[in-house]
């Protein structure tokens, strides 16, 4: 299961306008990746035990994120482009909608056509070990002790130290959770994929020994959550681009293990509903080109659309949602995940601006052309010259490092530059 996207996915950030670059429809949102949850110039660090001080403390990986769901660059253009009242009204997100897409809520309803999987309580202890800050270190790792041959080189060289003030680092245990978790995974096959009530660790697959979410134990499992921006975003700040005043719901958190399977990025759709009506489909992994996809997109599309009128349309509990699916070897489509309709989750190749107000959604088409007039849009890119990055790929490096190379923190770029003449001058 290379990706099985989990909870809402990192939000819509620039548009581009690339025409003529091969994509079935206008290439009008990038879907870039979004990390941006704290932006702002360099500044001391925050104070102990604050909101900003946990969230700094993840491992930054590869990309839906910094906090897993980041500031969006672009999340106020596009209501600039429409009236005040007619844009607040069209991207209105309620916290009941996130709160619908926790995967405990919608998969005893979908439990025959996704994939098999087990939901344990999060214990309160192992919430406050995953948003501990400081030095990263995996409970529940049970490495093999190491055994040098008498008289060889390696024993020789091995030192003590009898220094009282050194200190080891240890992490704490959960018996009974590790336990449960292990029980569950022996269930699943032995190999599982896991994630919070929304999100998956996508953003930190590079820190594990595998490159992979796959995971055999919890240490596997700890390493991943400790290390994403993803899951920090799922136990600090769940709601923070809903525009009700309501209290926030009363959360539980979990953990999910699903089966592993073996998953090609290049079957997997993600699907935009909207009062129940299957508006558009777009490739999943929008940065590369899948010839299968271009040629048989309208038999791709056509058994989306059945599958969704069958097994989803009116069994949801909302009536605009965000669902992802993959399509197998043998054409049977397979519910992944559920999203919120608005910007929190990835619009991929298409804009949140066509998704909310219709406009420009079908292109050039005109009614009754190609398609029918209520047939989904289906987007995919269908040609190398588009194919892009992983947008995962710049959390691999530190956030500021990233900023510069960009340029996309002013602050960040003058504070860089002014440092530079000062040496020069010292110098």
């Amino acid at each position: 299961m290379k990706q099985l996207h989990a909870g809402h996915t990192r939000a819509q950030g620039r548009q581009q306008n690339l025409q003529g670059s091969g994509v079935t429809q206008p290439f009008l949102g990038s879907g870039r990746a979004q990390r941006r949850q704290r932006r702002g110039t360099l500044r001391a660090p925050p104070a102990p035990g604050s909101a900003e001080a946990a969230g700094r403390g993840r491992a930054r990986c590869a990309g839906d994120g910094a906090g897993r769901r980041p500031e969006l660059r672009g999340r106020f253009r596009a209501e600039r482009e429409l009236p005040g009242a007619a844009a607040l009204k069209r991207r209105r997100m309620k916290k009941e909608q996130v709160a619908h897409c926790q995967f405990s809520v919608w998969y005893p309803l979908f439990k025959a056509v996704t994939i098999r999987s087990v939901i344990l309580p999060l214990p309160e202890n192992v919430k406050e070990y995953l948003l501990d800050d400081g030095t990263l270190v995996v409970s529940g790792r049970e490495d093999p002790p190491s055994h040098a041959q008498e008289g060889s080189d390696d024993a020789e060289e091995i030192q003590w130290s009898d220094d009282e003030n050194t200190t080891t680092l240890k992490a704490p245990e959960f018996p009974e959770f590790t336990a449960k978790v292990q029980e569950a995974i022996s269930s699943l096959g032995g190999s599982v994929f896991p994630k919070l009530n929304w999100s998956a660790p996508r953003d930190a697959y590079w820190i594990a020994m595998n490159s992979s979410l796959k995971c055999k134990a919890l240490s596997d499992i700890f390493l991943l959550f400790k290390s994403s921006d993803f899951i920090t975003r799922d136990l600090t700040q769940p709601f923070i681009h809903c525009t009700d005043d309501s209290p926030d719901p009363s959360l539980n958190y979990e953990l999910v293990l699903r089966k592993w399977c073996e998953l090609i990025p290049g079957a997997e759709f993600r699907c935009f509903v909207k009062e129940n009506e299957l508006l558009g489909i777009s490739q999943r992994d929008y940065t590369q080109y899948y010839d299968h996809i271009s040629k048989q997109h309208e038999e791709i599309c056509r058994s989306i659309q059945e599958f969704f009128k069958k097994h989803i349309q009116y069994k949801f509990l909302d009536e605009d949602f965000v669902f992802d699916v993959y399509r197998d070897s043998r054409g049977k489509i397979w519910l992944i995940d559920f999203n919120p309709f608005g910007e929190v989750t990835d619009s991929l190749l298409f804009t949140w601006e066509e998704l909310t107000s219709g406009k420009n959604l079908k292109g050039d088409q005109s009614e009754g052309e190609a398609t029918e007039q209520d047939c989904p849009v289906f987007r995919c890119t269908n040609s190398k010259v588009t194919v892009q990055p992983s947008p995962y790929l710049s959390y691999r490096l530190p956030k500021d490092f990233v900023d510069l190379s960009t340029g996309e923190d002013v602050h960040k770029l003058i504070d860089f530059l002014k440092l530079k003449r000062n040496q020069q001058e010292d110098d």
